[in-house]
C-alpha cells in the first residue's frame, strides 16, 4: 500500500513539472515577439450577433413598435430605437373572447395606463408610471415628487442584440404571459369553492400569437391564452366547452402619447364623466383634486363661428355583422348625438358609417371606432372608450351588441339578477362593465309580453323593437363620449306626462339616455306613448356642453360655473351608480334602476295593476298548438319580474333621504340632506302592503300554476322537481322588500333622519308591516302566502332583537321588542282558522317566546 502510494506521487509531481516547463516555454516565445500572442488572443474573442443575424428567419413588422416574428417557431422579438428609451407610451388591452364572467367578452376593455422603457446595463426594463398625483412646478415641495411612490418594472429582458439605432429583445415573455394584463382573478379566500370559474395555471406551450398589427402610432399584439385546470369545481355554462382547459383571447395595445394642444377638463361631481383621479399633492384647501373628465378631442374648424364643425368628428363605423335590416336604426339613433353636441358648438361632431362588406381593416384596430355585434345566449353590450391617462383624452372606442337582446328572451334564472344583484355585483366594474343588457332584455320582454297580451298591432311591435334598439344604442354610445350612468334622470316626468308624446318626442321619456328605466307602459293601451326615450335628453345636453364647450383658459372657469349653476333644473337632476339605493347602500330613492317618473308610487300602484291585468290573459294568449307550455312561462317570468322592480323600487323609499349636490352659491330651494316625508313614506308602505303583502296579492297567477311546466330537454331538470315553486317565488319577492326595509342601516337611518325632520319612526314603520302583514286574516285562515312572509317578519323582527353584533341601534331594537310582545299577546287569542292556520299561529308564538326569553345581553 505504502509502495503504491509513493508511485502515485511521483506520477503527479512529474506531470506538474511538465505543466511549468510548457508554460515557461511559451512565456519565452512571447517575449521574442508580441504578434503571435496578439493573434491568438484575437481569435479567442466571442463575435458578436448582430441584429440582422437574429432576425434572418423572421417576418418584419414595422411601426410605432417594430416586431420580428419568426416563421417557423411562432415566436415574437421586439426592436427598440434608442431614442424610444426614457419616453412615455400608454398601454391598452382588450379581452377579445373568453369566460363573460369573468368580464373577458368580446372587445371588453380593461387595463389603460402609462409606462416607460428604460435601459440598465444589459437589460431592458418596462416601467408602469403612476399617475395618481400632481404636483404644482411653482412649489419647492415638487422637487420631491413620487419619492414615496413605488416602482412597478412589469417586465425586464437581456438584450438578444444592438445595434447603433437600438436594441432588440424577446417578447415571448411579455406578450404570452400575465404580466401586462393579470387575467386570473384574484379569488377572495372568504368566497367558498366554485364561487368564480378559475382557469388554473397558464400553458405557455400551448398559447400562441394569433396577430400582430403595427402602425405609426399602435402597436397590437393578439394572443390566446391557454390555461389549464385539472380539477375545476365550477364548470361555468355553456359558453365553456371543457373548464380544464379555456382559452382567453387578448389584444395588447401599445400606443403613442399624443402630442397636440388638448386641453384637460376638470370634474365636477354634479355632472357625470368617467374621469381620471388626480390628487394635488402641493395644495392645502380641502378635497384639492385635479381629477379631469375622459372626453374626445374635438376642435372647431371655425373657432369663431358659434355652431361649427369639428376639425376631426367623432366616426363611427356599423360593423358588417350588423342584420341589414337594423343598420339604418342604428345609423340614425347614433347621428341623434348631434343634437347634444350643438349645445357645445359643435355641428355634425358625430358621423355614422356602415362598414363595406369589401373592407380590408379590421373591425378590432384601434384606429376605428366600430359598433360591433356578436350572437349569443349571454345578453350583453358594452360600450366602453380607452384613454390618455395623465389627462382624459379618449383615444378610440368600440361598442358590442348581442343579437339575442332584440328578442326580449332571457333565462329564467337571469330574472332576479337583473333586477338588483347583476347590477350591483358590476358596480365595482363600472369602468369595464355596463350591465344595462340583461335588465333591458327582461324590460323588453315584459314589453312584448303585455302588448302581445292585448293584441297589439304589429306596427306597435316593431315601433316597440326600433325604440329598444335606439335607447340601447344611445346609451352606450354615451358611455363612449366619457358619461357614466344617470340613475336619476327618469325622474323627470310625471306620470301623466309619460305618454305624453309631444312631451316625450321633445324632451325625451327620461331626462338622459345614461339611466336604466323601466319599459313606459301604460293601462290603457289607447293612451300608449312612447315606450323608451329615443332621442339624448336635458341632462345629456347640458353634460355635453360642460365637457365638449370649447373655452379660453382665460374665461374657463367662470363659463363652466355659469353651465353648473344650472344643475338645481329638476330636468338636470344627477345621481350615477355610487348613489344607487340597495341593501346597505345609498340613501336617495329616487337615484334607482328599473323605476320611472317623479312619483314613482302612483306610477309603481299602475303597473302592479297592468302586471295583474295582464296575467289573466296569458293562458289564452300564449297557449299554441304544436308548442309546450315553455313560452307561458317565460311570459308569466317577464311579468313577475315586473312585480320586483316596482316593489323592490318601493321599499326603498320608505326611510330614505333626497340628495342635492349643488353648492350653496346655487341658493337651491332644497336642503343638501332631506328626509323623504313622512307621508310618502307611508304612502309607498300602503301600496306595499295591498301589491306585495296583502292575501290576495297574486290572485291573478293561480290560474296559472297547473300550466307552468318546464319544457323537458334531455334530462334538463335532473335531480330537482318540475313543479312551479309559486310560494317560494312570491316569497322571495317579497323578503327582498323586507330585507330592504329591515336592513340595520336603513334603521338606523330611520332613527338618525328623526333628528332633522323624519317622523316616520322605526317604531311605526315595525307597526305598519305587522299591520301590513297580519291584520287582514287574524280573525280567519291564513292562506300559505301569508303564512310565509308572517313567519319570515318574526324571525326578522327576532333578529333585531337578539342582535349580538350591535348591527342594530337602540331605537330599531326597541321598536322590534315591542311589535313582537304585542304581536305575541294577538296570535294567543286567534282562535278562529283552518287546521294549518292554527299550527301556524302555535309556531309564530314559539318563535316569539323563544326570541323574548334571550336574555339580550
Amino acid at each position: 500500500m505504502r509502495r503504491r502510494f509513493i508511485i502515485l506521487a511521483l506520477t503527479a509531481a512529474c506531470c506538474l513539472l511538465q505543466v511549468d516547463f510548457l508554460f515557461a516555454q511559451k512565456k519565452s516565445k512571447d517575449k521574442k515577439t508580441d504578434k503571435p500572442a496578439t493573434a491568438a488572443a484575437d481569435t479567442t474573442k466571442t463575435k458578436k450577433v448582430t441584429i440582422k443575424e437574429k432576425v434572418k428567419s423572421c417576418h418584419k413588422l414595422p411601426g410605432l413598435f417594430t416586431l420580428y416574428q419568426d416563421t417557423v417557431s411562432g415566436s415574437v422579438q421586439l426592436f427598440l430605437k434608442k431614442k424610444q428609451l426614457g419616453k412615455e407610451f400608454i398601454y391598452q388591452s382588450f379581452s377579445m373572447g373568453g369566460p363573460p364572467e369573468l368580464f373577458l367578452n368580446q372587445n371588453m376593455i380593461r387595463e389603460t395606463w402609462i409606462f416607460s422603457i428604460k435601459k440598465t446595463f444589459d437589460k431592458i426594463e418596462f416601467i408602469k408610471s403612476n399617475t395618481n398625483f400632481y404636483y404644482d412646478p411653482a412649489n419647492a415641495i415638487s422637487k420631491a415628487a413620487n419619492v414615496d411612490v413605488s416602482e412597478a418594472i412589469f417586465y425586464s429582458e437581456k438584450l438578444v442584440a444592438e445595434d447603433t439605432s437600438g436594441y432588440l429583445i424577446a417578447a415571448d415573455g411579455l406578450f404570452i404571459s400575465e404580466k401586462l394584463d393579470q387575467i386570473k382573478p384574484n379569488v377572495p379566500p372568504t368566497l367558498p369553492p366554485g364561487a368564480i370559474l378559475n382557469l388554473g395555471s397558464l400553458n405557455t406551450s400551448k398559447s400562441s400569437y394569433l396577430k400582430i398589427r403595427s402602425y405609426p402610432n399602435n402597436t397590437d399584439v393578439v394572443v390566446s391564452l391557454a390555461y389549464e385546470n385539472p380539477a375545476p369545481v365550477k364548470f361555468g355554462g355553456k359558453d365553456i366547452t371543457d373548464a380544464r382547459y379555456v382559452q382567453v383571447k387578448m389584444q395588447h395595445s401599445f400606443i403613442e402619447v399624443p402630442h397636440n394642444d388638448y386641453k384637460p377638463r376638470y370634474d365636477d361631481p354634479r355632472v357625470g364623466y368617467f374621469m381620471q383621479e388626480v390628487n394635488d399633492l402641493t395644495a392645502t384647501e380641502v378635497a384639492s383634486y385635479k381629477d379631469v373628465i375622459n372626453r374626445w378631442h374635438l376642435k372647431k374648424k371655425d373657432p369663431s363661428a358659434a355652431l361649427s364643425e369639428p376639425v376631426e368628428p367623432i366616426t363611427w363605423w356599423v360593423e358588417n355583422t350588423t342584420p341589414v335590416e337594423i343598420r339604418q336604426t342604428i345609423v340614425d339613433a347614433g347621428l341623434k348625438w348631434n343634437e347634444a353636441f350643438e349645445k357645445a358648438g359643435f355641428k355634425n361632431a358625430v358621423v355614422m358609417k356602415i362598414m363595406p362588406d369589401t373592407a380590408k381593416w379590421d373591425p378590432a384596430d384601434i384606429r376605428y371606432n366600430v359598433i360591433r355585434w356578436v350572437s349569443s345566449d349571454l345578453g350583453y353590450a358594452i360600450g366602453p372608450s380607452f384613454v390618455n391617462p395623465r389627462t382624459g383624452q379618449i383615444l378610440g372606442a368600440d361598442i358590442t351588441i348581442d343579437f339575442g337582446l332584440l328578442f326580449g328572451t332571457a333565462l329564467e334564472e337571469d330574472l332576479y339578477q337583473a333586477f338588483g344583484g347583476q347590477h350591483f355585483e358590476a358596480i365595482n366594474n363600472h369602468n369595464t362593465m355596463c350591465s344595462i343588457a340583461k335588465g333591458l332584455q327582461l324590460q323588453q320582454g315584459s314589453g312584448y309580453t303585455v302588448l302581445e297580451a292585448n293584441n297589439a298591432s304589429a306596427e306597435d311591435m316593431q315601433r316597440l323593437r326600433d325604440q329598444f334598439l335606439s335607447f340601447l344604442i344611445l346609451h352606450e354610445m354615451g358611455h363612449t363620449m366619457g358619461l357614466n350612468h344617470n340613475m336619476k334622470s327618469s325622474q323627470m316626468l310625471s306620470p301623466q306626462e309619460l305618454n305624453n308624446k309631444e312631451i316625450t318626442r321633445k324632451l325625451g321619456v327620461s331626462g338622459s339616455v345614461m339611466d336604466y328605466p323601466t319599459i313606459n307602459l301604460a293601462s290603457d293601451k289607447s293612451k300608449q306613448g312612447d315606450f323608451y326615450t329615443t332621442k339624448t335628453g336635458p341632462y345629456d345636453w347640458w353634460a355635453i356642453e360642460f365637457g365638449y364647450t370649447p373655452l379660453e383658459p382665460s374665461k374657463e372657469k367662470a363659463e363652466l360655473s355659469k353651465i353648473l349653476a344650472r344643475s338645481t333644473d329638476p330636468k338636470l337632476t344627477f345621481g350615477n351608480d355610487a348613489d344607487i339605493t340597495f341593501q346597505g347602500r345609498g340613501i336617495d330613492p329616487r337615484v334607482m334602476v328599473w323605476d320611472m317618473s317623479n312619483d314613482m308610487v302612483t306610477y309603481a300602484e299602475e303597473r302592479f295593476n297592468v302586471v295583474n291585468k295582464t296575467m289573466l290573459l296569458l293562458k289564452d294568449r300564449f297557449t299554441r298548438e304544436g308548442k309546450s307550455y315553455e313560452g307561458l312561462r317565460q311570459k308569466y317570468n317577464m311579468l313577475r319580474g315586473q312585480r320586483f322592480g316596482m316593489a323592490s323600487g318601493l321599499s326603498h323609499y320608505i326611510g330614505g333621504i333626497y340628495v342635492d349636490r349643488s353648492f350653496p352659491e346655487q341658493k337651491s330651494v332644497n336642503k343638501p340632506l332631506t328626509p323623504v316625508p313622512a307621508d310618502y313614506q307611508k304612502k309607498a308602505m300602503k301600496v306595499l302592503s295591498k301589491y306585495v303583502f296583502a292575501p290576495n296579492a297574486f290572485d291573478s297567477d293561480t290560474q296559472l300554476f297547473p300550466y307552468l311546466q318546464l319544457q323537458r330537454r334531455g334530462f334538463n331538470f335532473f335531480g330537482y322537481t318540475e313543479d312551479p315553486k309559486p310560494q317560494q317565488n312570491v316569497l322571495n319577492l317579497q323578503a327582498d322588500v323586507l330585507n330592504f326595509i329591515l336592513n340595520p342601516e336603513t334603521m338606523k337611518r330611520v332613527n338618525n333622519t328623526s333628528l332633522y325632520g323624519n317622523t316616520y319612526s322605526s317604531a311605526l314603520i315595525v307597526q305598519d308591516l305587522i299591520s301590513a302583514i297580519f291584520d287582514a286574516d287574524m280573525s280567519g285562515s291564513v292562506n300559505i302566502y301569508r303564512q310565509n312572509i308572517q313567519t319570515e317578519l318574526v324571525q326578522k323582527l327576532a333578529a333585531v332583537v337578539n342582535d349580538t353584533q350591535d348591527q342594530y341601534d337602540n331605537a330599531s331594537s326597541a321598536a322590534a321588542y315591542s311589535s313582537l310582545t304585542s304581536l305575541n299577546a294577538r296570535l294567543k287569542v286567534a282562535a278562529l282558522g283552518d287546521a294549518q292556520t292554527k299550527a301556524h299561529r302555535k309556531n309564530l308564538s314559539f318563535l316569539i317566546d323563544r326570541a323574548l326569553s334571550k336574555d339580550r345581553y
